[in-house]
């Protein structure tokens, strides 16, 4: 799975690196991006769920 974070879309509420710390970071300002954009199996359900809660719907999963 590939994951990527629109960063357009994007405000900062940090959900996913709340949910998926292991799958995302933030940058100087707070903003979500994809620490690595190939997801490891174990995370995957945690990508998913990040993707999920994500407000704006910033994150692609593929």
């Amino acid at each position: 799975m590939k994951v990527a974070v629109d960063s357009e879309l994007c405000q900062g509420h940090a959900r996913c690196w709340d949910i998926a710390p292991e799958v995302f970071s933030l940058d100087e300002e707070g903003h979500g991006f994809a620490s690595d954009s190939e997801v490891p199996p174990a995370l995957q359900e945690k990508a998913r769920e990040a993707a999920q809660n994500c407000p704006e719907r910033a994150i692609t999963l593929s």
